[in-house]
């Protein structure tokens, strides 16, 4: 943090976010500490989000009110699912029991507060998931963030043969969710994340819309702009310099995923390149007679249906 202030006190803190690995196990005195090291570093905005990851199974007793003392203002809860067959599956260490006493905690103690839910499991079918929105709406978080399940290579499900619910019911699942999410009062923001208005997460929208973060801790990375210059971050103090070309290539392909898509203006403010003179002006045409994407004066945005095809516009769109 001291190597990072020394080249950016003088901007405004938005965000803290903590977030990777499991930070409730981290003492809230300890938490504490950190915050009131950035305070000491760097300037504060009056209305800053300071959020938390945290997992049922580390819940001890009063976790939550503590956190919320030294400074938390954004829970997230990392849930993943609300019955014990896929909790089991998923490999979480938490039981249904655990996850609703940590549930019942969050909502009492944050106003601002996330779930974490991963569905679109292998065999998983439309009604069992319309049955397993229904108990998370139900429950009345102020966001949600619910992502599809996808079998990586080399993973522990990948080899032992557990493959990715087939796409077609995915994408039906995928449709259902937003439908009856946005008949239950949440936003859908970006492909995964849908809010009650005023609750999108201010943390995830800087990686999105192409804002500087710092990473600070194992594996953590940043994107920053010094001097005119880009960079690339990873702990503790790597620097790699991106090209504007590489830094335009991360905000296309951030950009797209949120429904209101990139801000042309704000594209050329960071990486000083015309988004309509970056992109494949031909394929873009394409894709809007598609009825895929949508370009104004403006946005460049995917359509509704356009988030389902999200890899394969963003594919065509890359010079």
């Amino acid at each position: 943090m001291d190597f990072y202030a020394e080249k950016t006190s003088e901007r405004k803190i938005t965000s803290i976010f903590f977030g990777g690995g499991t930070p409730s196990l981290i003492h809230p005195k300890n938490i504490e500490n950190i915050l009131g090291h950035i305070a000491k570093r760097w300037h504060l905005d009056s209305q800053i989000e300071i959020s938390l990851e945290a997992n049922p199974n580390t819940e001890y007793p009063n976790m939550f009110s503590e956190l919320k003392k030294v400074g938390i203002n954004r829970l997230s809860l990392g849930v993943q699912a609300l019955n014990e067959k896929d909790l089991k599956f998923l490999g979480r260490t938490h039981t249904l029991k655990e996850a609703y006493h940590s549930i019942d905690n969050v909502l009492k103690t944050f106003s601002n507060n996330s779930m974490d839910i991963i569905y679109a499991r292998p065999n998983q079918t439309l009604s069992e998931w319309q049955e397993e929105l229904r108990q998370i709406t139900s429950l009345g978080f102020k966001h949600l963030s619910l992502y599809q399940l996808t079998i990586e290579e080399g993973t522990i499900f990948a080899k032992k043969g557990i493959k990715s619910l087939e796409e077609k019911k995915a994408s039906k699942l995928y449709t259902f969710t937003k439908q009856f999410l946005k008949f239950s009062g949440y936003r859908q923001y970006e492909v995964s994340n849908y809010a009650n208005k005023g609750f999108e997460c201010k943390h995830n929208l800087i990686y999105w819309q192409g804002d500087d973060y710092i990473g600070i801790g194992p594996s953590a990375h940043g994107r920053i702009k010094l001097n005119n210059k880009f960079y690339a971050l990873t702990y503790p103090r790597q620097q790699e310099q991106l090209s504007a070309i590489e830094r335009a290539e991360e905000l296309l392909l951030m950009g797209l995923r949120l429904s209101s898509g990139i801000d042309k203006n704000k594209f050329k403010q960071i990486c000083n390149i015309e988004l309509d003179n970056f992109i494949n002006s031909d394929a873009c045409k394409e894709l809007c007679s598609k009825k895929l994407l949508i370009n104004t004066q403006k946005t460049l945005r995917p359509s509704a249906k356009g988030l389902l095809f999200l890899d394969y516009i963003i594919k065509e769109l890359c010079p």
